[in-house]
């Protein structure tokens, strides 16, 4: 498992300066500064001389309620104000709803290598958007060796052994109409609500290397339809070779799980063999789990019905109100 310890501001301003309307406010004296953590504070309390819990290693956001404190204060006050705020090695400043800064705050920063931003957007959407963004630069990531692919809206990973054929499968699915993530190399994070999503390299972005074929193109040759850039994970589809001495699940009532980056996700093992239709059997796999999703499990409802034939049979009752089928089992 790996995650980022940090990110500079530098990259922040750049990844996030058209999305969050950000514009420099003094120099970037400060573009070297590191963020390493998701969250962020609002100094209020550290304005107003209060600094035994300040977390002042966040970026720190000044809003409607923090501009208008430090108008209310004297000169003497606010310069005091601020130098007690800007002693601490803060990651950068944001100013939202396009308030005016204290011309000495822009000062004293440009003195302490702070860079300050400013948009106009409220604090809470800036929360909110700057928020997706950190949590999911700061996420825990792993990779994986494998395909994922959106067959139906739920985001399938194929794994298995080297040149066992997921990435013909991947293939064969995209050319039914379902959409390519990754092939080869899996970039999988788990989100802050413990959900995991995968993603592809960049530079191998919707590419997929066929053995005898070489590396091929799918969002050029199939458009841009056939790709998408992530999706949420759900099942793993672990390919293995048929093997006759090897008990495979058939009732679908023994469901396998595995953890990945702590949280656990449906596991289907699937067995290969020639004449098999490993592409409807995928595209089956991820209608089941929509029926699950919604609460309609196949096999536990199949389970049930036999065992309410079996007790009926046992009281007389050759057959259960509804049921046509029970006749052809006699």
């Amino acid at each position: 498992m790996a995650s980022i310890d940090f990110i500079t501001v530098r990259n922040f301003y750049k990844d996030n300066k058209e999305r969050l309307k950000l514009s420099l406010v003094n120099s970037e004296n400060g573009f070297s500064r590191r963020i390493t953590m998701s969250d962020t504070h609002r100094p209020g309390l550290a304005l107003a001389g209060f600094v035994d819990l300040f977390t002042y290693d966040r970026i720190q956001i000044l809003g409607n309620t923090e501009i208008r404190y430090l108008n209310t204060l004297s000169e003497d006050q606010l310069n005091h104000s601020i130098d007690r705020f800007i002693e601490f090695e803060i990651p950068c400043i944001i100013v939202t709803n396009g308030n005016s800064l204290p011309p000495y705050l822009v000062q004293a920063a440009v003195r302490r290598y702070i860079s300050i931003f400013s948009t106009p957007l409220s604090t809470t959407n800036l929360n909110h958007l700057m928020g997706d963004y950190l949590d999911l630069k700061f996420a825990p990531t792993i990779s994986v060796h494998g395909s994922l692919v959106d067959v139906y809206g739920v985001g399938l990973l194929f794994t298995g052994r080297s040149g066992i054929g997921k990435s013909e499968v991947a293939l064969d699915l995209v050319e039914r109409g379902h959409r390519l993530v990754a092939d080869d190399l899996v970039m999988i994070t788990r989100t802050a609500d413990d959900v995991l999503t995968g993603k592809g390299t960049e530079l191998a972005e919707h590419h997929i290397e066929l053995r005898g074929l070489g590396i091929i193109d799918i969002k050029k040759i199939f458009g841009i339809r056939s790709v998408r850039l992530r999706k949420r994970l759900e099942v793993e589809v672990h390919l293995v070779d048929w093997d006759s001495k090897i008990t495979f699940e058939r009732t679908g009532l023994q469901e396998s799980t595995v953890s990945i980056l702590d949280v656990p996700i449906a596991k289907i093992v699937l067995p290969i063999n020639p004449g098999k239709n490993m592409t409807v059997i995928s595209e089956t796999i991820a209608m089941n789990q929509l029926l699950k999703s919604h609460g309609y499990h196949t096999a536990k409802e199949f389970d049930q019905r036999l065992k309410n034939y079996m007790k009926n049979k046992m009281t007389g009752k050759n057959q259960l109100p509804g049921d046509s089928w029970s006749k052809d089992i006699e």
